[in-house]
């Protein structure tokens, strides 16, 4: 692996291709038709997209609407504290940082390997406030101070899953004592066309939070397709208006299921808890 380099404009050529790291594999893509595009693949799985010269720029679909959804959290523009879970190439960490410039932000990835490599290839070190810890999600959560984070994201795979244990109402319980009051959770579950393993999370987040809403492309809750749906949870109330506006006018449009209409949805759907 090549030296790494002062800070600056990430040159993520230079880790073009290949690397082992603890779950396998990681690959660095160039994306031929956009020189400042680079694809992450873990395993062969497309895990990240980041465009060095711009961190506004969201490729997939989920991503486009965790970032609405973060431009809807508090005062447009405004500093925020952020916790996310999965880290990869932190395309939406570096989001945060520059629309809310002065936000502070700590990612965990468990693959110790795959964070010095992104953390190299994508001079991560540079970007304001965001700390990169080599850490499960799940005991990283316990070592944080309650109420202590505005947002907390969920983008973590074992594969084409979340890993389980990241799914329970423990975990949900975990992520409330950290969201200060008003703070709000979005978490990415790819899901079969049946929904099935959305409304379990969701019936699991209703376990610890007052509003759980879901987010998905329309043919997915008609059960036409895989894909990914976004779970958000909050004790505070979720903007579904803005938020029904915002995504229904996107790039890739959204449809956004209020709490209402998922308590209907998750109707004897049983929560997840340890084991089951």
């Amino acid at each position: 692996m090549p030296t790494p380099r002062p800070t600056g404009r990430p040159r993520p050529e230079q880790y073009a291709g290949q690397h082992d790291i603890e779950s396998g594999t990681a690959e660095l893509v160039a994306d031929r038709s956009d020189p400042g595009g680079w694809s992450v693949l873990v395993n062969g799985a497309n895990s990240s997209y980041v465009h060095v010269d711009d961190p506004t720029r969201l490729d997939f679909e989920y991503m486009q609407w965790i970032g609405t959804v973060l431009d809807a959290i508090g005062v447009d523009g405004a500093p925020i504290s952020a916790v996310q879970v999965g880290g990869a190439g932190c395309t939406l960490a570096r989001y945060v940082a520059a629309t809310r410039p002065g936000s502070r932000q700590t990612v965990f990835e468990v693959d110790a390997a795959l964070a010095t490599l992104m953390r190299q290839a994508f001079d991560l070190k540079s970007v304001p406030g965001l700390r990169l810890r080599a850490m499960d999600g799940l005991v990283g959560l316990r070592r944080l101070d309650p109420r202590r984070a505005d947002v907390v994201i969920r983008d973590a795979f074992d594969g084409d899953r979340v890993p389980p244990h990241l799914t329970t109402v423990r975990f949900y319980r975990e992520v409330a004592r950290v969201l200060t009051p008003g703070g709000v959770y979005v978490g990415n579950i790819a899901d079969t066309a049946q929904v099935r393993e959305s409304r379990v999370e969701a019936a699991s987040a209703l376990e610890v939070f007052t509003h759980v809403a879901l987010v998905a492309e329309p043919t997915q809750l008609r059960g036409r397709r895989y894909g990914n749906v976004v779970v958000v949870a909050s004790n505070a109330r979720i903007p579904d208006d803005a938020l029904v506006r915002r995504l229904a006018g996107g790039a890739v449009r959204a449809r956004y299921v209020p709490t209402e209409r998922v308590r209907e949805l998750v109707a004897g759907v049983k929560p997840r808890h340890d084991g089951s």
